[in-house]
């Protein structure tokens, strides 16, 4: 079977910002010809589907690079360093004010890979107790416990576009039926 490794032999940071920075590296194909490839360096993220009795938690939220509302389970970005199981405990709290007792990890995803090493962990929780809401100071969403059966037909419809969020609800449903 042919080797498919790329590698490396120079790299340019063209931006570095708060969350993402923007590389082109220029590679070695497997064929021994260079190419060039731009990519995101991303630290990844942390999600949690939320099970109660038949239903499910969701957050919609405004995402600027769609310029519209979105339907997404309960998420968020990795802090440095920070262990995915902490980081989904932590947004869980910040988003819905639920402070489960015990996550199952279900998968991680690469939700873009053509450009991107973003990794995002899915975890559910089915045992958690409710408390208050605390949103970063520049988020703004709306929580709405639905039934799974909702969830399902709104996948149907294509208003959950979300990729972590019809991950999660799809292994959920494949492992539960």
């Amino acid at each position: 079977m042919m080797d498919l490794t790329e590698k490396t032999i120079e790299s340019e940071i063209l931006y570095k910002g708060k969350i993402l920075t923007l590389k082109r590296d220029t590679v070695l194909l497997p064929n021994g010809e260079k190419g060039v490839r731009e990519s995101i360096s991303h630290g990844g993220g942390a999600a949690v589907l939320v099970v109660k009795e038949g239903c499910f938690y969701m957050v919609k939220q405004f995402r600027y690079p769609y310029l519209e509302e979105v339907w997404e389970i309960p998420a968020g970005k990795l802090e440095k360093g920070e262990d995915p199981y902490v980081c989904a405990l932590r947004e869980l709290e910040e988003e819905t004010g639920l402070r489960a007792k015990s996550l199952t990890l279900m998968g991680k995803i690469y939700p873009t890979p053509g450009y991107t090493n973003e990794i995002l962990y899915i975890y559910l929780a089915t045992d958690f107790e409710e408390g208050e809401t605390h949103p970063d100071k520049d988020e703004f969403l709306t929580t709405k416990l639905l039934p799974l059966s909702e969830g399902y037909d709104m996948i149907e419809r294509g208003e959950i576009k979300d990729s972590k969020t019809l991950f999660a609800l799809l292994k959920y449903y494949k492992d539960h039926h």
